[in-house]
């Protein structure tokens, strides 16, 4: 069922048979909260004994940044410190939401789920060794023996010229 059947359904206090505590197809939806903030999630609505929630799964925080080269979407998790994947939100914290189709959008949204993934079991893996090596991506260039030896040198030519 589409969501805004489903929502109408709600609000016009139809009901449907539907079992006891069955969760709805999963969908890519934006949500607009109370608190301001806009969320893409993969979502599904939850039944809940006839008190419906909606359940995020791997919500994200999208934001519209407008430059003069262009249009850029800013995203970040929707809560940062947490390590779940799942979260439930009750309906009275939603102004407003809307399923999405937009093939950029959720190929955004599963780049950037992949991407996260990713980075926590390189994460993991470091640091079951508890060491992580450092890169040249990370700033290691030369040992600081090495180092020493070539500012030395840098300095020794300054003083002579």
């Amino acid at each position: 069922m589409g969501i805004i059947k489903y929502l109408k359904n709600i609000f016009t206090k139809k009901e449907e048979i539907v079992e006891e505590n069955q969760i709805s197809d999963e969908f890519y939806s934006i949500i607009k909260m109370t608190s301001g903030e806009e969320i893409l999630s993969l979502t599904m609505i939850d039944e809940n004994d006839g008190e419906p929630v909606i359940v995020l799964q791997n919500p994200i925080i999208i934001k519209v940044l407008t430059y003069q080269r262009g249009v850029h979407i800013k995203i970040k998790p929707w809560i940062e410190m947490s390590s779940d994947d799942f979260f439930i939100v009750k309906f009275d914290k939603i102004i407003t939401m809307t399923e999405t189709n937009d093939e950029r959008l959720i190929n955004i949204y599963n780049n950037y789920i992949e991407d996260e993934e990713n980075d926590s079991i390189d994460n993991y893996q470091s640091s079951k060794s508890n060491q992580i090596k450092p890169s040249k991506k990370m700033g290691y260039i030369s040992s600081v023996e090495d180092a020493r030896k070539k500012l030395e040198s840098i300095f020794n030519n300054s003083i002579e010229s």
